[in-house]
């Protein structure tokens, strides 16, 4: 006969290491799960213009009552390639930004400048962009009528956070891995490089939302540094070394 008592015994230890094992987790590996959890639930059941509407961020229909749009677009994603982008950047971002910050403190300013990267994309696009399409307004400020998805106005927040607390911190560029730049040039060249791109050549990005993640971001470093002078003046130090 087996040994009942070994086998609960045994169990219990799995089930214990496995809890333990998931609690050591950091928020962002927990992010990214959901992200990725959730692409492959809208990818293979809701990604349809029937549902679509439901889940991604529409100005138009966010202004009609779709306010939750604001919270769910984060973790939506439009294929496969801008998932596998925005995740690797919230990997390499997203843990060093958890300790220095704190979880819970990352945790609620990662949706908050989320939400707040969505509502700058709702104004941008509903009051100064266009339907027409290929016109200069709806290139530069988006259109009313698209859908946004992504988490890359959190993660620009995340970004224009790290340019006012540590602005000597050298950046990457995940496509030239050998090209550096401090924070405080870096960040503000993207963001810039990249709208003046998308909007050239017509390009589906939603600028506006990286714009208004990074500003939340630059805003809540500044709050930061005014309660905890001593704490931020350190943590500059040593990434300038």
């Amino acid at each position: 006969m087996r040994d009942t008592r070994k086998l609960r015994y045994y169990n219990g230890t799995r089930k214990r290491s496995l809890f333990s094992e998931l609690s050591r987790w950091s928020i962002t590996n927990w992010l990214i799960l959901v992200n990725i959890v959730f692409f492959a639930i809208t990818f293979l059941f809701v990604f349809s213009p029937e549902y679509l509407k439901y889940l991604a961020l529409q100005p138009a229909l966010f202004l009609n009552g779709f306010f939750w749009t604001l919270l769910t677009s984060m973790f939506m994603h439009a294929n496969i390639f801008h998932l596998f982008v925005n995740m690797f950047v919230l990997f390499s971002l997203g843990n060093l930004c958890e300790k220095i910050i704190g979880r819970k403190r990352y945790l609620w300013f990662y949706l908050i400048a989320g939400i707040i990267a969505g509502i700058v994309f709702v104004l941008f696009a509903y009051f100064f962009g266009s339907t027409e399409t290929n016109s200069l307004a709806e290139r530069v400020f988006g259109n009313p009528l698209a859908f946004a998805v992504g988490a890359s106005g959190a993660i620009f927040a995340i970004a224009g956070l790290f340019m006012i607390l540590t602005p000597r911190l050298k950046f990457m560029i995940i496509f030239l891995p050998f090209f550096s730049l401090p924070a405080y040039i870096m960040i503000p060249l993207v963001l810039f490089v990249t709208w003046l791109i998308s909007s050239g050549v017509g390009i589906g990005i939603g600028n506006s939302a990286h714009f208004g993640g990074f500003l939340a971001g630059v805003v809540y470093a500044f709050y930061l540094r005014r309660k905890y002078k001593r704490k931020t003046k350190m943590i500059a130090k040593y990434f300038s070394e």
